[in-house]
C-alpha cells in the first residue's frame, strides 16, 4: 500500500511541475510581441519557451501514467485481497 501512494503522489507532483511548466511558457509564448519576431534573439527566446512547453506536456503525461499505474496496482492489491 507504501508503494501505491508513493507512487501515486510522485505522479501527481509530476504532473502538477508539467502543468506549471506548460503555463508559464504559454503565458511567455503569448505576450511575446509580433513585432519582435524579426530580432534573431526574440526568435531564439520564443523558441526556447516552445521547447518548455513541450517538456511540460509530456511531463505531464509521464506524472498522469504514473497515477494510472499506481490506480491499476491498487486495485490489483484490492482484488487480490477480496
Amino acid at each position: 500500500m507504501q508503494i501505491t501512494n508513493s507512487l501515486m503522489g510522485a505522479g501527481l507532483s509530476a504532473f502538477q511541475n508539467g502543468q506549471q511548466r506548460v503555463e508559464q511558457a504559454a503565458t511567455s509564448i503569448a505576450s511575446a510581441s509580433a513585432s519582435a519576431l524579426g530580432n534573431s534573439q526574440a526568435v531564439a527566446e520564443l523558441t526556447e519557451e516552445l521547447i518548455q512547453l513541450k517538456v511540460g506536456e509530456h511531463t505531464a503525461k509521464l506524472g498522469a501514467r504514473m497515477i494510472q499505474s499506481a490506480d491499476e496496482v491498487l486495485g490489483t492489491l484490492i482484488d487480490t485481497q477480496a
